[in-house]
């Protein structure tokens, strides 16, 4: 009879433990993404842009400098480039975004080439 009981209240407690608990909050997320497409075109003859969509669609394109001038390859325009991406991620962070996820991709068609980063940004909705 004790072991009845005993097996009775275990099972009690079982079932009263999982009807009061609840569900896991499953946070919703929007996202937008970001794109650098930054140009390898020798001479500064490329086009380098950085591309932003808002989640209500709105397009934003800011310009970004070229890697190679005349000289070949221009550190000063990598650093520059270097600073308007992290200035765009700051100030997207500091609107409630997080970088979720980060793809890169490169091509090169006889010195015509182009570095490509996309930034998927998210936030949790309100």
């Amino acid at each position: 009879m004790k072991k009845l009981i005993i097996l009775a209240s275990f099972v009690i407690l079982a079932f009263t433990q999982h009807s009061f608990s609840q569900a896991p909050v499953v946070p919703k997320y929007e996202y937008m993404q970001v794109t650098t497409i930054e140009s390898l075109v020798a001479g500064g003859m490329g086009r380098s842009r950085m591309i932003s969509t808002d989640p209500n669609g709105k397009l934003q394109e800011l310009p970004l400098e070229n890697f190679f001038s005349l000289g070949g390859i221009n550190f000063s325009n990598v650093r520059n480039n270097d600073k308007v991406i992290t200035d765009k991620i700051n100030e997207l962070s500091d609107q409630g975004w997080e970088v979720a996820q980060v793809s890169t991709g490169a091509t090169d068609d006889s010195g015509k080439g182009i570095f490509i980063t996309r930034y998927l940004m998210r936030r949790p909705k309100k």
